[in-house]
């Protein structure tokens, strides 16, 4: 389960990256419970949400084009140094009682721009940190694991720190935190990486990126379904501190224990995957997760109890887990390494940059129609999605084959001999 860190460099980033993310969970619960208290509105809780998101959309194709042309192992380091300065600036308006709405949408758009160039660098640098093609989607198994185990154990903190000492200190915590994985990127010893020299122009760059995900069915198909998935599954965590306040009648604790038992089913997730040691099979995977997850949602909307709550968003978060681990695996296994970039940062924008258009949607339903039934509708339009992602499974599989055949994951399977004719 563990075997991508017998490699130093993913180690160093996995223990690092493990401390940072704590604090990055535990800004966003306290930043989503402050947008709350301060405006008590959902429309206004999904716009910082897109002002934060929609960068994705838009940066992510050039950051995955700059992942395949320079060094990822700076890029890296550059971004979280800019993500731990965005935190410290958040931190010290929240804390001097300067903070508006306007404040954090601003700081949202700047941090919405440091991770879309964060996102596909990191996915793209995974393989160069574990070395061996082999322990690839060990390594993103895990790193969802570890991002999961911060989920669990964020947000519960989070909880406690707002009620103790008021959001300022999570955002605190969390710029501090970033010195860990800081100093894990600067431990590391990169090998340069060989890459052949680009004389086509940035913009031709990115359009061949283009070209090469959306000409190719397998990937085609499942950076579309995720941007479905993204659209119209992923925005119940923005309705969250709603539903924690409003339908649950309970406070900043009750959010953290709701996005905490979701990280308890995301790494239950994640540490299944990680136990895996083949590719073969993970379409099916993502079809029973698909289920798993719009049948939570719909079960999700109905409860009125918290115990029953928090066992259903944990199947919620674990069926989220499965579509984008399993995901992320076939399309780093089958891409070829000098596109690497481009298609993550494919991926990265169908998972966060349609996510804005949903977080801004599900804010104006749960205003119009109710946070309930904004859910509801939610899961069943990602039962929708999963019905067309099994209908385009089999060329999905039968495409596929030959890159696994071609990279020894399977063997070819000889055509049976005729028999001859008497």
């Amino acid at each position: 389960m563990f075997r991508a860190l017998q490699t130093r460099n993913y180690r160093l980033y996995f223990f690092g990256q493990g401390v940072s993310l704590i604090g990055t969970w535990m800004q966003q619960v306290a930043l989503s419970w402050l947008i709350y208290r301060l405006t008590n509105s959902e429309f206004l809780l999904g716009l910082t949400a897109f002002a934060s998101q929609i960068p994705s959309l838009i940066v992510t194709p050039l950051a995955g084009a700059l992942a395949d042309r320079m060094n990822r192992h700076k890029l890296l380091i550059v971004a979280q140094v800019l993500a731990m300065i965005q935190a410290f600036l958040l931190a010290g308006l929240t804390l001097s009682g300067a903070i508006d709405v306007v404040d954090i949408i601003l700081l949202g758009i700047l941090l919405g721009v440091i991770n879309a160039l964060d996102m596909p660098t990191r996915q793209a640098f995974l393989l160069e940190m574990v070395e061996k093609p082999e322990n690839l989607s060990n390594a993103i198994a895990l790193h969802s694991s570890v991002m999961n185990a911060a989920r669990l154990v964020g947000p519960a903190l989070a909880g406690a720190a707002i009620a103790l000492f008021g959001e300022g200190m999570c955002f605190l915590v969390n710029a501090v935190s970033y010195i860990a994985v800081i100093i894990a990127l600067f431990m590391m010893r990169v090998s340069p990486r060989p890459r052949a020299a680009h004389k086509a122009p940035l913009l031709a760059h990115m359009q061949e990126g283009f070209r090469y995900a959306f000409g190719f069915s397998p990937i085609r198909a499942l950076i579309l379904y995720i941007g479905a998935v993204s659209l119209v599954g992923m925005p119940y965590v923005v309705l969250m501190p709603v539903f924690a306040k409003n339908i649950l009648h309970g406070d900043a604790q009750t959010l953290g224990w709701l996005m905490g038992a979701a990280g308890f089913g995301a790494l239950v997730a994640a540490l299944l995957l990680a136990r895996r040691k083949r590719v073969l099979g993970l379409g099916q995977w993502i079809l029973t997760a698909s289920g798993i997850f719009g049948l939570g949602l719909i079960a999700f909307s109905f409860s009125r109890s918290l115990p029953l709550s928090l066992v259903i968003i944990a199947f919620v978060g674990f069926g989220m887990m499965i579509q984008l681990g399993a995901t992320n695996i076939i399309l780093q296994t089958i891409v070829d390494e000098d596109k690497r970039g481009r298609v993550m940062s494919l991926f990265t924008m169908a998972f966060l940059g349609l996510a804005p258009f949903g977080s801004l949607l599900a804010g104006s339903l749960g205003e119009k129609i109710g946070v309930p039934t904004t859910l509801l509708l939610s899961g069943v339009l990602c039962l929708l999605a999963a019905l067309w992602l099994s209908v385009q499974l089999p060329k999905i599989r039968r495409e596929a084959r030959p890159i696994y055949v071609a990279k020894g994951i399977i063997d070819e399977v000889p055509a049976p001999i005729p028999e001859s004719k008497p």
